[in-house]
Formats: structure tokens, sequence, C-alpha cells
């Protein structure tokens, strides 16, 4: 120690091979070599202050087998080659004080009985990942004193049973969230003198054995929520010197989770007051160390939790208003006065008093000095790149000059758009008003968090409630689904993703509804993470329009894709032949399947089919229908069915049998009565019902008007009245029994007696024209076996037709003998005519016959048909026509009374036309 020594000679140790103790310290050593040492039994080794530089490969591994303690502190040692410690049994390591700047890998690979590594003061600013490696026993590793910027889990790395870490004075800013993992057994952990601003939530996670930690002399100003709630076993908590006077003051529980915390040193925080929640969760502190602190105000109860049997507090600055008056007596009964130096400084005239002397009835609260919050900002929830705005408002009874500032998140907002408004009001005196108002412009979600706005004066300061932020976005789409045509058994493919914030939830329905068969099968598959909807082995009942549902709080959309499912066409059910009886009905079937829908054709004996008007189609071809089969009907028939994926092709064969028992001649014959008996039956079934039902409201009608008065009217056989008065003028008497021919309608309840539409004539009992009806139609409102009820003349107001244009004003007579010599044929002709215009015939007849005697040239015997355009041609092919009226639909009502005085001229409301005799040759 303490020599000239300019290097180690291995063989001027020879003599000392069983030396233990070995001190070099304080000469001229430079280097060590592999040849410096020989076989020893050394178990300490003390190099300090030399100006050893280099170390060769192997310099120690003579000493290898009993080396236990190496101490190369103050020396110029600027790298250490990777294993160059060999040294199984080396529990202590000290490399304090040289010029090592960078830790390699594996540094002190070899060591691994090491229990204590000391490299202070070498101004290493890089530590590699796995540095310690190798490591396995380390209980103690001080790296105080370095330039070390950060603590991460790479040079952390294989550190499973380090107890205590000590960082200090160095340059850490950033503590990674998972630089803990490797070192879960660490008891004490030093980090003062550090640069530390922030200590996220994740700080100290997987430290729930640490005992010790000290955070004094940085600059933490921001102290996450429950960033110490996983250190349980936490005792001594150091964090003097720094910036957390909000941590007290804004009452947000920062030391919630500390329950065994005995001793906390907040001394030199810059606190102004206490509030009484800023110590809760601290059931087990008995140190308190608020010194170095101007405190003005302490709420009552606000050590309440914590059973202190120190408290360090030294403040001239109290607020002595009625707010403060329990502290004396609680500080004496607490037994605390001992380490306890507090002053007043307002009000003024119990400035520099101290608190323990002041009298209990001096405690008043004349004003409220210190700011109070009145208007806090609220919660707010904003679309992203719209403007937010948040308002905060506080009063004080005091002159000075208050400032205000905005916190996100417990950090202050330096850069902020604040606007302020002081002014004073009126209240229980003059008092300062001031507004700070925050704008946040085209917020996005770097915005979202909890503001708080806080107010300060000479006297103190206050914090308003958090207003959380919320910053969302609709859905937007980032992939969308395509249209996919796919065949069956394949596999189809939808992708669909979404951004918006939060998150938004992607959901799929079909046709507009949740029912996927897909699902029900357990053919569907959504993968979330790859965006991507998928259906196994496609059916047809898979066809549809799949949408894409993209919903958060903010909002939602859908994106629409077609899957349409190809199927080559297919017999939905086995083919099947057919037998049937000839003159009975074939019906072929032939159900295709397909997608495309396949289309349908039919051939007979692999030729085209003949259709004729017996052969039918229905249901898209599907159905062959045969109607009255016959033997050349049988044979093969072919159903082809078609589509954009094939064809496929079917036989039928239909077998016609002839009736059993008969010929062919009678076979048919008997068929043709059977397929016509039915019909008929069902025709006389109808005609039945119909004249039923007309006898007999004809029978009540016929009753009700035997009741009436007679009506008298001249009946002349050539009176000729004024267009304006209709026909029915000319005779007399009341509607009789219907004769041959009469056919009734019914309409609902009303007993409908003349057709809606056309123009009629009518045959009187005694041959000559009778033209009086009463028309249904006309009682709308009226009651039809009223004494007063209406008449209704037929008036010409039907749509037009050929004979209206041809004949309006025409009288048509036929002689009656020349009437009936005409054949049947010419009836028959008739006959058709009428059925051609599917219109009813309404005949009626007079009740009585007139005593004049009627010569045989003008024996009238009209035609009981209507005059029709189709009958003009037969019109004028007789020239024997005699007059007849002729009357058409839709008359005006003509009341009963006024037929009653028919001697008196009446024109009806609309009048009724009259045939006049004319020539048609």
């Amino acid at each position: 120690v303490h020599n000239t020594i300019p290097e180690i000679n291995a063989e001027q140790l020879q003599v000392y091979l069983s030396l233990e103790n070995l001190d070099l310290s304080s000469n001229l050593i430079s280097e060590i070599k592999a040849s410096s040492f020989p076989r020893m039994q050394l178990k300490y080794l003390n190099l300090s202050n030399n100006r050893i530089t280099t170390l060769e490969a192997g310099c120690l591994d003579n000493l290898s087998s009993s080396l236990m303690v190496i101490k190369l502190n103050r020396n110029r040692i600027s790298m250490i080659p990777p294993k160059i410690f060999r040294l199984p049994h080396v529990q202590f390591l000290e490399l304090k004080r040289n010029r090592i700047k960078i830790v390699e890998s594996l540094t002190f690979q070899g060591l691994e009985s090491l229990k204590s590594l000391k490299m202070q003061r070498n101004g290493i600013s890089r530590l590699m990942d796995g540095a310690f490696f190798g490591l396995g026993n380390i209980e103690e590793l001080e790296l105080e004193h370095n330039n070390l910027t950060e603590v991460n889990k790479g040079w952390l790395y294989g550190l499973r049973t380090l107890q205590q870490l000590y960082v200090s004075q160095n340059a850490i800013t950033r503590i990674s969230p998972d630089a803990w993992e490797f070192c879960q057994r660490l008891a004490e952990l030093d980090l003062s003198y550090n640069q530390l601003t922030r200590l996220k939530e994740s700080a100290f996670v997987g430290l729930g054995l640490l005992e010790k930690l000290n955070l004094g002399d940085n600059r933490i100003n921001h102290i996450a929520d429950g960033v110490f709630r996983g250190l349980t076993n936490l005792q001594t908590l150091d964090l003097r010197n720094n910036e957390i006077s909000w941590a007290i003051e804004d009452a947000n529980e920062a030391f919630v989770g500390l329950s065994r915390l005995d001793k906390l040193i907040l001394q030199g925080n810059q606190i102004k007051s206490i509030t009484k929640k800023a110590f809760s969760g601290l059931e087990g502190l008995e140190h308190l160390d608020l010194s170095n602190n101007a405190i003005m105000s302490i709420q009552e109860n606000a050590f309440a939790q914590a059973q202190l049997k120190e408290l360090v507090l030294n403040t001239s600055s109290l607020l002595c208003d009625c707010q403060l008056k329990w502290l004396p007596q609680w500080l004496s009964e607490s037994h605390l006065l001992q380490a306890v130096s507090v002053s007043c400084a307002h009000p003024e005239w119990l400035a520099g008093q101290s608190l323990l002397s002041v009298d209990p009835d001096d405690f008043v609260c004349d004003n409220f000095p210190k700011p109070q919050i009145r208007v806090h900002p609220e919660t707010t929830v904003a679309l992203r790149g719209t403007n937010v705005t948040l308002m905060c408002s506080a009063v004080s009874s005091s002159d000075s000059p208050m400032a205000t500032a905005w916190r996100k998140d417990s950090e202050v907002l330096y850069d902020a758009d604040i606007e302020n408004f002081a002014r004073y009001q009126r209240q229980s005196g003059e008092v300062l008003e001031y507004t700070t108002v925050l704008h946040l412009f085209n917020v996005n979600f770097t915005d979202e968090g909890k503001y708080q706005c806080i107010v300060t004066n000479h006297f103190g300061s206050n914090y308003s409630n958090k207003a959380r932020l919320t910053v969302n976005e609709l859905p937007s789409f980032l992939k969308t689904p395509m249209d996919l045509t796919i065949r069956t058994g394949a596999m189809a493919r939808l992708e669909c993703a979404a951004e918006g914030h939060p998150p938004p939830q992607i959901s799929w329905q079909k046709d507009g509804g949740t029912d996927f068969p897909a699902a029900r099968e357990r053919r569907m598959h959504v993968m979330p993470e790859d965006d991507v909807f998928f259906i196994a082995n496609v059916k047809m009942e898979d066809m549809g329009i799949y949408s894409c549902m993209a919903q958060n709080i903010a909002g939602g959309l859908s994106a629409n894709a077609t899957l349409t499912v190809l199927e080559t066409p297919s017999f939905m059910r086995p083919l099947e032949d057919r037998t049937v009886t000839r003159g009975e009905t074939a019906v072929l079937q032939c159900i295709a399947g397909g997608s495309p829908a396949p289309r349908l054709n039919w051939t007979k004996d692999d030729g085209p089919l003949t259709v004729t008007e017996r052969h039918f189609f229905a249901a898209a071809n599907q159905l062959l229908i045969i109607v009255d089969a016959g033997l050349e009907d049988a044979g093969k028939y072919t159903c082809i069915m078609s589509n954009t994926l094939g064809t496929e092709r079917g036989h039928i064969y239909l077998n016609v049998l002839a009736s059993p028992n008969c010929d062919s001649s009678q076979s048919a014959i008997v068929h043709e009565e059977d397929g016509w008996t039915t019909v008929g039956i069902v025709i006389i079934v109808v005609v039945c019902c119909v004249v039923g039902t007309s006898l007999v409201w004809v029978i009540v009608i016929y009753h009700m008007r035997r009741k009436n008065e007679d009506y008298s009217i001249t009946n002349t056989e050539e009176m000729n009245l004024p267009a304006d008065i209709p026909s029915y003028l000319s005779s007399q008497g009341t509607l009789s029994e219907p004769q041959e021919g009469y056919s009734n309608l019914e309409a609902g309840s009303h007993q409908q007696l003349m057709p809606p539409a056309g123009s009629y004539m009518h045959k009187g009992t005694d041959g000559g024209a009778a033209p009086l009806v009463i028309c249904s139609d006309c009682y709308d409102n009226a009651n039809m076996y009223s004494r007063t009820r209406e008449y209704c003349p037929y008036a010409f107001i039907t749509e037009e037709d050929s004979l209206d244009q041809t004949l309006p004003n025409i009288r048509v007579q036929m002689p009656k003998e020349t009437y009936t010599a005409r054949t049947q044929n010419e009836t028959s002709a008739l006959g058709n005519l009428l059925a051609d215009r599917d219109v009813p015939v309404f005949l009626t007849n007079h009740d009585k016959k007139s005593d004049k005697k009627i010569s045989s040239q003008q024996i009238i015997e009209p035609f009981q048909v209507p005059l029709w355009g189709g009958s003009k041609d037969l019109a004028c092919s007789h020239p024997q026509f005699l007059h007849h009226p002729l009357a058409h639909e839709a008359p005006q009502p003509l009341r009963s009374d006024d037929i009653a005085n028919s001697d008196r001229d009446q024109t009806s409301p609309r009048a009724c036309h009259r045939l006049r005799e004319e020539n048609f040759d």
C-alpha cells in the first residue's frame, strides 16, 4: 500500500502461495497480465487506486479457486472484456471511480456467486441488454453517480435475486412499464437525485416486496392515480424536494394502497394546503415530515386516519380562521408538539403569533381570502374535429391577484389557449370573481383526459372537480365486403374492417336479420383479428344480402354485399311416370332447382312438343297439364333444365289407357258425358239459386205493389211522346210476375231489376210495348217498399256503341207473322249475339192489356235482345220492323206522385230517346 510498484510479478509471489489477503492499492500498476498471479489461495485482492487500464483475458484465472473479494476502485479501466471474470467464488466486486462508459452484454458472466457489485462514479451512460446476466446470486447493485437515463428490463435481465438497487445521482428520466419484470425481489430502491418528472401508473408494477423507496430530489410533478397501489409492503417513501404539492392539495388520494407505510417524507414540495383526504389509506403511518412547506391551511381531520407518532411541521404562513381552530387542540392531545413550529400570517392582527398561543375565540371567518370554486368544468363528449370549451369560476374576498392554470391528467397545460376574466361583484361585501375559459380547437384523441382548473392567490390554491373529455369518432370502413358469386360447396369469404373512436364493434346481418342458416349448422366462422367472415360449404339458403355493421357510441354505419350462390340444375323431386285413362287430365311434374333459376323446356318422344289447346304450362313450365288426354298423347316426355352452369334432362313416360269394358267410340262418348256432367250440375245449381232468389223478390215486390194505388195512363199504340218524356208513361199497370227469359241479379242486399248498362226491349202481356220498369239502382238512400218509391226512366247515357251512333231515333216494329216465320237459326244467331256481349236480358210486361183492337199489321212482337252494335246489321235486314221503344241505363228518378198525375206534361231529369220509324233498305 502506498508504494511505487509498477507491475505484478508472479515470481515474486511464488513464496506466498498460501496468502489469503493481498492489498496492492495506491501503487503504479498499469495492467494485469495473464501471468501476473501464480496459483494461490488468495481470498481478498485489493488493486484500488492504481493506474490500471487493461485487464487481459484470464488474468485472474489462477485465483479462481479461492478468490472471494476483488477491489479495482480508482483506476483507469475504460472497458471490461466479456467473460473476463471466470471466478466462481467471488462474492464482492468493486469497480468504483473508473472510466467505464459502456457495459457490454455478458460482461460479468462467470461470477455465479457474486452478491455485491459496485460501479459508482464511472460515467456509465449505457448498459447493454444482458449486461449483468449470469449474476445468479446478486443481491446488491450500486450504480450511483453515473449517466444512466432509463431504467428498463433489458439491462436488468437475469437479476432475479437482486434485493437492493441504487441508481441515485444519474440522469434517469424514464422508467419503462415492464422494467422490474426480472427483479421482483427488490426490497430497496433508490432513485433519488435523478430527473424524473412523471410517475406513470406502471412505474412500479411487480415490486410487491419493495420496502424502501427513495424518489427524493427529482422533478416529479405528476403522480398517476394508483401508482403506489401495488407496493403493499412499502414502509418508507421519500418524496422530498419535488413538485407534488397538488398530490396533497387536490385530495386525489395519491397514496392509496400503502397500508403498511411507516414513514413518509414530503418536505420541500411547495405544499400550501392539506385536505382531509390527503393521507387516505395510510392507516399505519407513524412518521410524517411536512417541513419546508409554506402551508397555509389544514382541513380538519386531515391526519385522522394515520397513527402519527412524529409530525415534522414548520410553517409561518397559516391562515388562522375558523377552519384552523381544531389544530392546536389536536396537536396537544396527540403529543406531537415536539417537532411542530407553526405561526399565523393572516389575519393581520394575528400575524407572527404562534398558533398554539392564539385564543380559541380569535379563530373567526369574517371573509374568505382563499379562492373558492363556484363553477366547475363539466364532463364533455365531443366528436373528433369539433371545438370544446371548458369554463371555471372562483371568487375571493381578498384583493390579492388571482392566477389560474389548467391541468390535464394532473399535468399543467403550458401552451393551452386560455381566456381569463376578472370582475368585482357585491356579495356580503365586495368580492373578486375570476373566470377562466379553456378553448380546445379541433379536438383529437390525444385531447382526451381529465381536465381541472386551479385558482391561486396569496392565501392558497383551490382545485376544481375533474371534468372528463371524451373524443369520439364515427366509424369509417377500412374494408368493405364485396359482392360475391360462388358455387355451392365452396368457401365464401367476406371482409369488413372499420375504424373509429372508440373502436367500433363489427357485427353481421343477413337479409336484415340475425338468422344465419350457416350459423345454425356451424358452418359460419368469424375471425376478429383478420376482419374476415367465412361461410364453409356454401348452400343455397346462404344466398342473400349480408350487411356488415360497424357501431360505437358515436354512431354506426353499414355496408352490404350480395352473396349469390350458383347451383347446377337438379330435380327437386324424382320424376314419376304417369298413367291416366283416356279423357282424364294428365299432370307431368318437373320440379327444378338451381341458381340462377333454370329454364325449362319440354319435348315429346325426343322431338318437339306440339302444343294444342289441350296443353297448358304452369309454375314456370314445371307443370305440363294435358286436358282430355288421348291415346296420341302417350309417349316419352323429356324435361330439359338449363342455366349458366349446365343442363339436366329427365324423362317421364305417359301411358294413356282406354276406358275398360268399352270400345273406343263408346269410351269417348262416355268420357265426354262424364266430363260435362260436373259442369252441368254446377251450372244448374247456380241458375236455380239465382232464379229462386229472383222469384222471392218479385213476389214480395208484387204484393207490395198491389197495396199501392193504380196508376192510370192512356195507352195508345202510336203515341208519340216528346223526347223529354219517358216512354214508360205510355202504359199503365204494375209489375207482373217475370215472364220467360227474365233474368235476376243481386248486388249486395238490393234487388237489381235493370242492368248497369245497355239498352233493352220489353214485351207486354198484350204483345205491346211495356216500358214501365222499377230500377233498384235509383234507390240509393230510399225505401224500396215505400208508397212514394221512385220510377226510373231509361236515359241514353251509356258509353258509345255503333248502334247508338247509327240509329239515334228509330222505332222498330215487325209484323207478328213475319217474326214468327223466322227460323230457329235466326233466334240462335241472336242468342249468340247476346252471349258475345255478355249482357243480361230483362223482359217486362203490362199488368193490364189494352181494350183496343190491334190490327194484324200492327201487332208488335219485339225482339227480346239488346240492340248492340253487333245487332246493327240484323236490324237493317228486317224492313218490316215496327216502332218499339229503346231504353238505356242511368235514368234520373221520377217520383211516383208525378206518375199519378200523368195527365200533366212532366219532364224527366234526363230524357229518354225514342225509336222512330225508319226504312233500312
